[in-house]
């Protein structure tokens, strides 16, 4: 059993009103998204160093550890590189089974769902998450369908097929799949990477991560992309643990980056009307394309809680991050370089110092958008023999 004191978590919903930890619902009663209380976090001398996964932090991940469902997700590099004449530290998520950070969230969702005995799960996905709830549910022997955007691309729905999952596309917007999944939730149990409040116990072991890989310190800032949050809130709960444990002096400055016409979480933040950006026009970072994210009051008090930021940028600016990034060997999706996008900002502003130290997590591979990432780079060659010519 893990030595987490899971006898004494509970779930809560946003009026407050408590769930057993065991209860398979996967939302309050209010129709708000699942919390769980708070945890006591972790101390040095609990992790399991002999384990090269996430669940080296098994003492601060309430799931029985009999019903683990791993593929050795966690652990990924934290690579340090100048950075418009800064050291920022790129952690890079695509080292994840499935190549993206979603494997973390879904291990731990995974398998708490099959210690209630689940045996036929359903999530909506825009494609990372679609992907890695398939492979975990290959990994764990059970059945997995998975709702996508018919937008989604063909990588991701290629690799959902791969791992034996059943894929429906249906056509509309990110919210429209997303109620399509809520509707079939009635009849299969729902594995939503944003909805399950265990997702979350899994995204926070980044932060735990940057932890340890610092020398057991916090960094300054963490610059994140953010669609729902799940890194943004991970990252909360992560570090106000290691606080609470007295293991960090600090809470980092969380700063965060969304597609401009997808930008709810951060116009929110700065108090604007997020509504005055429609219409939603379509954009190449798709992982991020949220338009209501179902714990957007949460990820809002994360972020000026920390003494963060948030900014909308530009399609133009993520399509600069992505030629950035892979001008010094990271070939990241376009989602992951809202990341590198906002850190621009941030630097241009002086909101990032020289001399902090920045983690900024990239969610996922270049590999995983293959269409979108082609034509960033043919409009580069296109223009280049414009110019030839």
């Amino acid at each position: 059993m893990t030595d987490t004191p899971i006898t004494d978590a509970f779930l809560y919903d946003r009026s407050g009103y408590r769930y057993d930890i065991a209860d398979p619902r996967w939302r309050g009663d209010d129709g708000t998204a699942l919390a769980m209380s708070a945890l006591p976090g972790i101390t040095k001398d609990r992790i399991v160093t002999s384990d090269r996964s996430l669940w080296r932090y098994q003492a601060a991940i309430p799931v029985d550890a009999r019903h683990r469902v791993s593929l050795g997700e966690g652990c990924t590099p934290m690579v340090p590189m100048d950075w418009s004449g800064r050291r920022v530290h790129f952690k890079l998520e695509w080292f994840n089974p499935t190549s993206s950070f979603k494997d973390r969230g879904v291990a731990v969702m995974v398998s708490h769902l099959v210690a209630q005995g689940a045996d036929h799960v359903l999530e909506d996905s825009s494609g990372n998450g679609g992907s890695s709830v398939a492979a975990y549910s290959a990994a764990a022997g059970i059945r997995a369908k998975i709702i996508v955007p018919e937008s989604t691309s063909a990588a991701k729905i290629l690799q959902v097929r791969a791992y034996g999952a059943q894929i429906e596309l249906v056509a509309g917007t990110r919210e429209q799949v997303s109620q399509e999944a809520i509707r079939q939730s009635e009849q299969i149990r729902y594995a939503s990477h944003n909805w399950h409040p265990f997702f979350l116990q899994g995204t926070k072991t980044v932060a735990y991560e940057m932890w340890e890989d610092l020398g057991f310190r916090a960094p300054d800032n963490v610059v994140l992309v953010a669609g729902a949050g799940s890194n943004v809130l991970g990252c909360d709960i992560a570090f106000s643990e290691l606080l609470e444990a007295g293991q960090i002096a600090h809470r980092p400055r969380l700063f965060v980056g969304q597609p401009e016409h997808w930008a709810t979480i951060a116009d929110t933040v700065n108090g604007l009307d997020p509504a005055e950006r429609e219409p939603r026009v379509p954009t190449i970072a798709e992982g991020a394309a949220i338009a209501d994210p179902v714990r957007l009051p949460e990820a809002v008090d994360a972020i000026r809680r920390s003494g963060g930021a948030a900014v909308a940028v530009s399609e133009e600016m993520i399509r600069k991050a992505v030629r950035k990034l892979a001008s010094r060997g990271l070939y990241a999706e376009p989602t992951s370089c809202v990341a590198a996008a906002a850190l621009d900002h941030f630097i241009a502003e002086g909101a990032i110092g020289a001399s902090e130290t920045t983690v900024v997590v990239l969610t996922g591979a270049g590999t995983k958008s293959s269409e979108k990432m082609a034509g960033i780079f043919d409009d580069d060659r296109t223009s280049h023999q414009g110019q030839r010519a």
